[in-house]
Formats: C-alpha cells, sequence, structure tokens
C-alpha cells in the first residue's frame, strides 16, 4: 500500500450529495475506497449515488433519528468503519438586528451536536477499524469562518464551526488511546450550493477571488486531496489538527 493509498477503506461521508461532501466522497470512490453518503434530500441523494457509484442513506443528522438510521443501516452491511467525514452542515446569514434566535438552534442542531452524536453512535465501527498503525479517523468539515472572523453576518454559522474546532480536538484527545484520529478541515471558498448566491454574481466573485492569496476558488481536487491525506498512512500521526484548505485567507490574521 502506497503511503497515500486509502484503497480498500470503508467512508461514511455526511451531506455528500453536493458541494464539499461530493467532492469527498468522489475522490475517495476514485482512489478505491467503498463510500456511503447521507443527505436529508431523497431525490438529490439517490441521484448522486447513482452517478458517482456508492450507496446513499437518506438521513436528517440533526435529528436523534437521523443519526440512528445512518448508523443502522451502515452497520446493517459493513463490520467496520475505517473514516467518517462530517461534513453536513447548514449555514445562514442575516444583519445583526434581525438574526433570529431559530437560526442558532437549527445550525447548532446540524453543525455541533450531529458531529458529536454521529462519531459516538459511530465508535463501535470505528474502533472495529483501529489498530495503533492504521488508526481509524473522524474528519469534521470546519470553515475559515470559524476562524476568523467573516465578511458575511453569519453569526451562528461561524460560531457553530469555531465549536466544531473545538470539539475536534477534544474528541482528538479522548480517542488518541483507542487508536482514534480526529481532524477538521477548514475550507475556504468553494463551489457550492451554499456559496452559490455570493459566486454566482461576478462583482461578488471577483471581489472574493481577490481577498485569495493564491487568487481563485478552491477546487474539487483540492478538497478531496486533503481528505485522503488524512485518511491515509500519509496522515496516520495526525490528531486534533485544523487544517484550513482556503488559498491562504486566514495568513490575513
Amino acid at each position: 500500500m502506497t503511503l497515500f493509498s486509502v484503497e480498500g477503506k470503508t467512508v461514511v461521508v455526511t451531506g455528500g450529495s453536493r458541494g464539499i461532501g461530493r467532492m469527498i466522497a468522489t475522490g475517495f470512490l476514485d482512489a478505491g475506497a467503498t463510500v456511503y453518503i447521507s443527505s436529508r434530500k431523497k431525490d438529490e441523494l439517490e441521484a448522486t449515488a447513482a452517478e458517482l457509484g456508492c450507496h446513499a442513506v437518506q438521513a436528517d443528522l440533526s435529528t436523534p433519528e437521523g443519526v440512528q438510521a445512518l448508523v443502522e443501516a451502515v452497520a446493517a452491511r459493513e463490520t467496520r468503519l475505517d473514516v467518517l467525514v462530517n461534513n453536513a452542515g447548514a449555514s445562514w446569514g442575516a444583519p445583526l438586528e434581525e438574526y433570529p434566535e431559530h437560526a442558532f438552534d437549527k445550525l447548532w442542531d446540524i453543525n455541533v451536536k450531529g458531529v458529536f452524536f454521529l462519531t459516538r453512535r459511530f465508535l463501535p465501527l470505528l474502533r472495529a477499524a483501529a489498530s495503533a498503525d492504521d488508526p481509524a479517523r473522524v474528519i469534521n468539515i470546519g470553515s475559515v469562518d470559524g476562524i476568523r472572523v467573516p465578511f458575511m453576518e453569519n453569526y451562528a454559522y461561524s460560531a457553530a464551526k469555531a465549536a466544531v474546532h473545538m470539539l475536534t480536538r477534544h474528541l482528538a484527545h479522548q480517542l488518541a488511546r483507542e487508536s482514534i484520529t480526529v481532524n477538521a478541515i477548514a475550507p475556504g471558498p468553494f463551489e457550492s450550493k451554499m456559496m452559490a448566491f455570493a459566486l454566482d454574481d461576478p462583482d461578488m466573485r471577483g471581489a472574493i477571488e481577490s481577498g485569495i492569496p493564491l487568487g481563485r476558488i478552491g477546487r474539487p481536487d483540492d478538497m478531496a486531496g486533503a481528505a485522503i491525506y488524512l485518511a491515509s498512512r500519509a496522515g496516520a500521526y495526525l490528531t486534533g489538527a485544523l487544517i484550513p484548505v482556503d488559498g491562504g485567507i486566514t495568513t490575513h490574521g
């Protein structure tokens, strides 16, 4: 097995039907992994799974029932889980004076609680895959907006993603003794439904690109490559890390 190989590994990617989740799922599939994707929207999920050639599980991970459904569906077919990618999430933007309380509830449930409780429920399968030489991996998708103050008024989103980053470190510390690593990727701007409102506007897109030191929006291979690194032998000694995949945005301070 080569240094960056993930061939034969079993991978779950939440929110895998579109955007960053789809990029990551595609990368793992192309690299020879068995991939399960989940999403709330059945039609979109099944269309993506058919196109990519992976397994699909409909689940709303902001609820205990959704978490249970995903875990049970994977456990019915697999005896181990090598990689869990906690990507499912939501955003909410509104002016400060109009920002609704329920936005915090919604984003906390899916972006933070969903990550915690899904990881906990998958621990038996992660433990079954874990060894000192090849740990099981949990990869949480945070955001550069949880590292620096965003230019958009997305208060609940930035707060929730900062929480994901700390949760990553806390889980990493707790699970290291069981040969389970927990790391986070903090994406910058990528082509996704969440970013479409900005990137589909030529003026806004230009302004965003001009603020990225590398001068471009992220590409699918940029995201897939970071996840594959963390899941491969190359990333086996890394845990509790936060990796910005952002073209240098966070170097602004």
